[in-house]
């Protein structure tokens, strides 16, 4: 095992243990595969399942692997009007399960997120029974300023050119922390701990995913 990844394993460790302490169940797999079957055996056959946008649940084979499997899928994409968004968001927050990765998440356990239009922070927050979160290690920072940091700098510029927005930080790279229609930054949670015990459910895997 490389030095990187040994040392990714020890921070998981000591993380895994200040999750549990704020009530998050953790996990840490070496490999995207891994990850993926310990999220699949997390979720019984026929569970609702929604998720918020996310590459690392994409880049792991998460997303493949629950649509070939027998669950019921909830998914906010196929509403094609403002009526049918409000419907399946309705659906959303009575899921079984939701799949999200987080922006960031300290050292000492606190989930850091900046969400444009709340739909994947709210169902962190509330809602769905289960939030089940699969964050590569480069996503782990030194605490809550590192991760807003993180995110406005690493996260949000690749994001909003993936999604096509015409924000400052989409034509430069740089965060100009605007007031930008487009803008995917409106609200900044902090999930210092779960008040439900075990609801929320964080993967650590040992590979760099998503942005």
């Amino acid at each position: 095992m490389s030095p990187v990844k040994q040392s990714n394993e020890n921070a998981a460790a000591t993380l895994i243990s200040k999750l549990k302490k704020r009530n998050i169940d953790a996990f840490f797999c070496q490999t995207s595969r891994e990850a993926t079957e310990k999220a699949l055996s997390l979720m019984p056959s026929g569970s609702s399942i929604s998720w918020g946008g996310s590459m690392t649940i994409k880049e792991c084979g998460l997303m493949d692997a629950i649509q070939s499997g027998d669950y019921t899928l909830i998914d906010r994409m196929t509403a094609t009007t403002p009526q049918e968004k409000r419907e399946i968001f309705a659906k959303t927050v009575m899921a079984d399960y939701y799949l999200m990765s987080t922006n960031a998440i300290t050292m000492d356990g606190e989930l850091v997120n900046i969400d444009g239009f709340a739909n994947r922070v709210s169902c962190l927050c509330a809602g769905p029974e289960n939030v089940i979160i699969v964050a590569g290690m480069n996503k782990v920072v030194k605490d809550i300023q590192s991760g807003l940091d993180r995110i406005r700098t690493k996260a949000a510029p690749p994001n909003t050119v993936r999604l096509g927005k015409n924000t400052p930080c989409a034509k430069n790279g740089v965060c100009g922390d605007c007031f930008s229609p487009d803008c995917i930054c409106s609200q900044i949670v902090v999930t210092r701990r779960s008040g439900i015990p075990g609801r929320i459910k964080v993967i650590l895997v040992n590979e760099d995913l998503g942005f």
